[in-house]
């Protein structure tokens, strides 16, 4: 269950967010909020009081090279936004996994 967490998100913006208790990880389109928030409880030994889901879509790419044009597409994944209990913190930089 731990392993649905891919990679903590580290913005500006979400940096911000931290002061506030709340931290953002990538995690697989299919998980729901229930196993995101046992999934983190457990990885970091916190108490999540709220999770908050978003997919971020893809956006389409187009690359001009010498030998004509080439399309592409970014991955669509899935964001989850994880409120702390009062007192926990999480310290992604000194976390081992």
């Amino acid at each position: 269950m731990a392993d649905l967490i891919i990679r903590p998100i580290l913005t500006e913006k979400i940096t911000a967010m931290q002061d506030q208790r709340q931290y953002a990880f990538e995690v697989p389109t299919l998980a729901n909020k229930i196993e995101i928030g046992k999934a983190v409880e457990k990885r970091f030994n916190v108490k999540v009081t709220s999770v908050r889901t978003m997919r971020v879509h893809g956006k389409s790419k187009v690359q001009l090279t010498r030998r004509g044009r080439f399309d592409g597409r970014t991955r669509t994944w899935k964001k989850a936004l994880v409120t702390l209990k009062d007192g926990d913190k999480i310290d992604l930089f000194t976390t081992t996994t």
